[in-house]
């Protein structure tokens, strides 16, 4: 039975693999030949959301992705430029009438699947947008009177009734022709950006599994006990592979369900599971509120006065504020792309409520560094720990470095192995500022606030704009 298409275009953009890939399978189903495309944004020098450590991440993806499409008769045919212009040009060589592609869920990739909606419709040529970044779109998860959920508990609980949907199979065969050019494999030159860190993940469709078979087989029995320790390998790893799709939510969820089955392993496997749950309800967040990349999910904090960021945000920045945890945790950040979750919390606390710094500038720091950069769970992050967010941490509840390091990493082992000055400091240093006014350690610098007197403040600034606002 001929196919719908002789030839289409698949069209790759968060979705950097051959398993359980909806675009490409269904693209595959209905056309006689198989085009993947991947196109390259030409931004230069510096980006708000983005950096070399992604950027690093992201060409050694493309590479490993070229290398599986020839495993099924494929090839990645790379172009730069608009990505709506560079597709239609794309069609204009190729002769395909149908592009295939998975839906992006942020706002700019929205915008660009309505433009070539719009350019595909006035051409006559066939479009199709599949779901694929969360195991539920938006619009599944809703309250009984069909409005988004603003707290996760009860967005949860509905969420985690639903049914799963099953991953995809692999394609066959694309049958990619020889005689489509393509634009060769990019390097962090092609944005002409400085080198990545130098302890950035293997990246891959196969690594990607691979850390997700590690984490199945040694992390999730203790995932609930662990996750919040920075310094072991508490947690899957496997973010930045959900970020640029080397794996599915489907099957990341599916391989951890498995688990279920086992009582020794259910309460980590269920405790991993929700955090499955989070992501997409900040997904759902920015889907409903696409303002929250702007302004403050709560109302009431839009307007907060913040201090102007100076040399105590260039300080932080640079892993230099004298709060040991604080430091570790950025120079983990700009040496790996990764910071350990809790850390994160801790680092992002400390920046809007002991530096009383705008969360934004946070926000787009992160963004630049991180290799598992994900646009919603950075802001959902950030605006809980500055307190203006759905379902934030209170404005009252602030974390205090020192007892934070004391709680999770009360040997100081995360603390050495990233601030190495402090390698002979006894752990107990590690956790209450230096009593007698000199450093802990001779090339080490000393706070640079005083946490106790920056909470009150930060007390004084909440209630005094709340006041003002009359709510």
């Amino acid at each position: 039975m001929p196919r719908e298409h002789p030839l289409a275009i698949h069209w790759f953009r968060r979705d950097l693999r051959i398993l359980d890939n909806p675009g490409l399978y269904h693209a595959a189903k209905s056309a006689e030949r198989v085009i993947p495309s991947y196109l390259l944004s030409n931004w230069t020098g510096q980006h708000h959301w983005t950096g070399p450590n992604r950027q690093k991440f992201l060409c050694e993806a493309l590479a490993s992705l070229d290398k599986n499409l020839q495993t099924v008769g494929g090839r990645l045919i790379l172009r730069s430029g608009d990505a709506v212009e560079a597709l239609l040009e794309l069609v204009d060589e190729s002769g395909a009438r149908a592009i295939f592609y998975n839906e992006d869920p942020d706002p700019y990739g929205k915008s660009t699947e309505e433009r070539l909606k719009a350019a595909c419709e006035s051409r006559g040529l066939a479009c199709h947008g599949y779901h694929d970044v969360t195991l539920h779109a938006p619009h599944e998860v809703l309250t009984q009177s069909g409005d988004p959920y603003r707290v996760f508990t009860p967005y949860s609980k509905n969420w985690l009734g639903l049914e799963k949907p099953e991953p995809f199979p692999k394609p066959r065969s694309l049958g990619t022709p020889d005689d489509i050019p393509s634009d060769g494999l990019p390097t962090l030159a092609h944005w002409k950006l400085p080198e990545a860190g130098e302890e950035i993940l293997e990246a891959g469709e196969k690594a990607a599994h691979n850390r997700l078979g590690r984490a199945l087989e040694e992390r999730l029995a203790h995932y609930k006990d662990h996750r919040d320790i920075p310094s072991i390998s508490g947690t899957t790893r496997i973010s930045q592979d959900l970020r640029f799709g080397l794996i599915s939510p489907r099957t990341v969820y599916a391989k951890a369900a498995e688990l279920l089955e086992k009582p020794s392993e259910s309460e980590g496997v269920q405790t991993f599971i929700k955090e499955l749950a989070w992501r997409e309800f900040y997904m759902a967040i920015l889907h409903h509120y696409p303002e929250v990349l702007e302004k403050e999910f709560n109302r009431d904090w839009r307007g907060l006065p913040w201090d102007e960021p100076g040399e105590t945000f260039a300080a932080w920045k640079e892993g230099r504020t004298g709060f040991p945890i604080i430091d570790a945790g950025i120079r983990e950040l700009r040496a790996t792309g990764f910071m350990h979750n809790r850390v994160r919390m801790i680092v992002a606390m400390f920046l809007t409520k002991d530096l009383h710094i705008d969360w934004r500038l946070g926000e787009q720091f992160f963004m630049q560094q991180l290799t598992d950069g994900e646009i919603a769970s950075n802001n959902g992050g950030w605006q809980w720990s500055a307190g203006t967010g759905a379902d934030a941490a209170p404005y009252f509840r602030i974390q205090n470095p020192w007892s934070q390091t004391k709680r999770y990493d009360p040997k100081g082992e995360y603390i050495k192995r990233w601030v190495p000055e402090l390698k002979d400091v006894p752990a107990k240093q590690l956790m209450e500022p230096p009593a007698d006014g000199k450093p802990i350690a001779s090339d080490y610098p000393l706070p640079c606030v005083d946490h106790k007197a920056e909470r009150e403040r930060t007390l004084s600034i909440f209630k005094k704009h709340k006041q003002s606002s009359g709510r």
